[in-house]
């Protein structure tokens, strides 16, 4: 029988994560003995804080090892909707969250239960690459649009409402930005607000999972806090993966309408269930500590997204905006100079640097530069970043 006659349509369209498909590369051939300098993974390099696992292993001698509710650990989701007051100045109550294993998830399940087929999906470009892939699996068609490097990836808003139209259902927002580092502007969202009073039909998901990890001269805003009286059609991704390190926990939520949580919910019920029951409770002493009990990692990345962007100014051949937020830097490349894919492919081969292709985050002019590792790794990759570009 041919492999193509038992796999759905649904799941032939399906791409993997190139970034995760590039890591696994690079860890691959370091286990082969070969010299890699991996730059390429979204991971901090941090241990998760004693205090947040100490949480999780009292849970776990408490015996807290059980099935829980589908939706997530009630005193979770009610810390998360204090925390989302008193940090965001976003009124909710634990009934507008839904706890999600990991932030893929909450995009996913929102995705399924607000997207029908044929919808339109407005996605800014350049973009965490599974937003394209998740609105596809549920049917729906992206509408990328593009920002230029050359004006820094500003959000140009006459474009997104030239691209609203009968069948838009929703605008994807991501500040800070992977993999831009950009964060978006108090104006920038306003005016993003007064699209949404004239659209009445149109909903905005904020992935908002790099919120704590900004500059420290920045402030980081909420669509939902600037614009009340839209909160119902706001949607917030958030998590524990990035600012706690807690990646392998795989602890996310979703925060909205109380009614589309719901759904959200009932999805979750027939899919996955409940999230980890102990490590929930790692994430209730994450929350009740935010953001004070990470500052030395954010003061880290601080340090390591300044050596990283001037590291990359420093190179001929390279343009680069200075990083605002997250842990990324999103470098140009000259005009000359080959796709990204095939730049990146040179790095991995000839000087055994592992970056990511800008192509998977929907522009092919650039590549994607992780600062989530030590300063001697950043360093080091800067060196072999140069070496590769004087060559071409």
């Amino acid at each position: 029988m041919n492999k193509y006659e038992i796999i759905s349509n649904r799941a032939l369209g399906l791409k993997p994560s190139l970034t995760l498909e590039i890591s696994a590369l690079a860890q691959s051939l370091k286990t082969q003995g070969r010299d890699i300098c991996s730059l390429s993974a979204g991971e901090p390099d941090f241990e998760t804080p004693k205090f947040i696992t100490e949480a999780a292993i009292k849970a776990l001698r408490q015996g807290i090892t059980k099935y829980g509710p589908a939706g997530g650990d009630p005193e979770l989701r009610e810390a998360i909707a204090i925390k989302l007051k008193e940090v965001n100045n976003i009124a909710s109550k634990a009934e507008n969250i839904l706890i999600t294993n990991g932030g893929k998830q909450a995009i996913f399940n929102l995705f399924q239960v607000v997207l029908d087929p044929g919808d339109e999906v407005i996605i800014l470009s350049p973009y965490w690459l599974s937003y394209p892939e998740m609105t596809k699996f549920a049917k729906a068609l992206p509408i990328c649009i593009e920002t230029n490097p050359e004006e820094g990836f500003k959000i140009q808003i006459s474009k997104i409402e030239e691209n609203i139209t009968e069948k838009t259902k929703l605008l994807i927002l991501n500040s800070p930005c992977n993999p831009t580092g950009r964060l978006m502007s108090r104006n920038e969202l306003e005016s993003i607000a007064e699209i949404m009073r004239k659209h009445k039909r149109l909903l905005v998901m904020s992935d908002e999972i790099y919120e704590f990890l900004i500059s420290n001269d920045e402030t980081h805003y909420s669509l939902s806090a600037i614009a009340p009286d839209l909160k119902e059609r706001i949607f917030i991704v958030n998590g524990f993966a990035k600012a706690w390190a807690m990646t392998g926990w795989r602890i996310g939520y979703l925060q909205g309408n109380s009614n589309i949580i719901k759904k959200a919910i009932a999805l979750q019920s027939q899919s996955t269930s409940n999230v980890c029951s102990f490590a929930q409770k790692g994430a209730l002493e994450a929350i009740n500590k935010a953001p004070r009990g990470i500052k030395n990692m954010i003061t880290s990345y601080n340090y390591r997204r300044k050596l990283l962007t001037d590291g990359i100014k420093r190179i001929k051949g390279l343009n680069v905006i200075s990083q605002e937020g997250a842990f990324y830097a999103f470098p140009c490349l000259h005009k000359g100079m080959p796709s990204s894919l095939e730049f990146c492919k040179e790095a991995l081969e000839k000087e055994g640097l592992a970056i990511i292709p800008g192509i998977a985050f929907g522009n092919d002019r650039c590549v994607r530069i992780s600062c989530s590792t030590s300063e001697e790794t950043i360093s080091e990759g800067l060196n072999r970043l140069e070496r590769l570009v004087m060559r071409m």
